[in-house]
């Protein structure tokens, strides 16, 4: 039954990546096209003022924004969503009998919500992605390990906060239980957020020897569109994985217990 929901997970996945990939294609590349831009006009601004930097393009922006955004992106949707079946599979085993007849699809729904929440939307606050023109080559390294230490950090305290919910629900009831690990996971998330470096590369104006701007910095619509795009790029992808995931192992399960009730009932 386990390697049938991961089955399922990874579907849900590749469908959740197709999903993301087209509205990538559709809304993140115009503001991509954009940083682009921006980039390419403070080079030529760079050189004019003797200013040179030299860079290789790999690959052409048209591979980039197709077969490489959608590759990237369909790697990523087939992993979460294989882990997000293995997931499932432990939550749905740790739960009572009766929650397991009566509600596979609510679980699924639950569990694409907060992996939304801990994967991508809490390091999203403190780590914002950022299109190209924005950031420093010679940093990259130090800024992408700190964001997997705040996905890491985050994953580690939502679950450690489902654990607490667990243990307080008999105590303090399922809600009351549930608000109090919420507010313990806001609570350290936060003080993570505080202890972890900031990061703020976004290009300043360029002026010349006398001070005078000779080229504006990053546009902010730019930034602020980018990062809503990709909000949005996850959202499709997480919302899709739970929708399609709670279909099929709804499915799936529905027909094993009724197999099984079948059988009890022959016997």
């Amino acid at each position: 039954m386990e390697k049938r929901l991961i089955a399922c997970g990874l579907l849900a996945g590749a469908v959740g990546a197709v999903l993301a990939f087209v509205f990538a294609r559709l809304f993140a590349e115009p503001v991509i096209g954009r940083a682009i831009a921006f980039e390419d006009g403070r080079t030529e601004v760079a050189h004019a003022q003797g200013v040179h930097e030299h860079g290789v393009e790999l690959f052409t922006r048209g591979v980039q924004g197709n077969a490489g955004l959608g590759f990237g992106v369909l790697i990523f949707g087939i992993a979460m969503g294989a882990l997000f079946a293995v997931l499932f599979c432990v939550a749905y085993g740790r739960a009572g009998e009766p929650a397991r007849v009566t509600a596979p699809r609510a679980l699924s729904i639950r569990l694409a919500a907060g992996a939304f929440i801990a994967v991508y939307l809490v390091p999203f606050v403190k780590y914002p992605p950022n299109p190209p023109a924005v950031g420093q080559a010679d940093t990259i390294a130090a800024r992408s390990g700190w964001y997997l230490v705040m996905v890491l950090a985050s994953v580690v305290l939502a679950v450690a906060a489902a654990w607490l919910a667990r243990r307080l629900a008999a105590r303090l009831g399922a809600p009351a239980a549930g608000l109090a690990a919420a507010g313990a996971y806001v609570v350290l998330v936060a003080v993570v957020m505080l202890v972890l470096p900031a990061v703020h590369e976004t290009p300043e104006p360029m002026r010349d020897p006398a001070g005078a701007i000779v080229y504006p910095g990053f546009p902010a619509d730019v930034l602020y569109d980018f990062r809503l795009v990709s909000l949005g790029t996850q959202l499709v992808l997480w919302v899709t994985i739970g929708l399609v995931f709670s279909t099929l192992a709804g499915r799936l399960l529905g027909e094993r217990d009724g197999t099984a009730r079948a059988a009890s009932i022959a016997a």
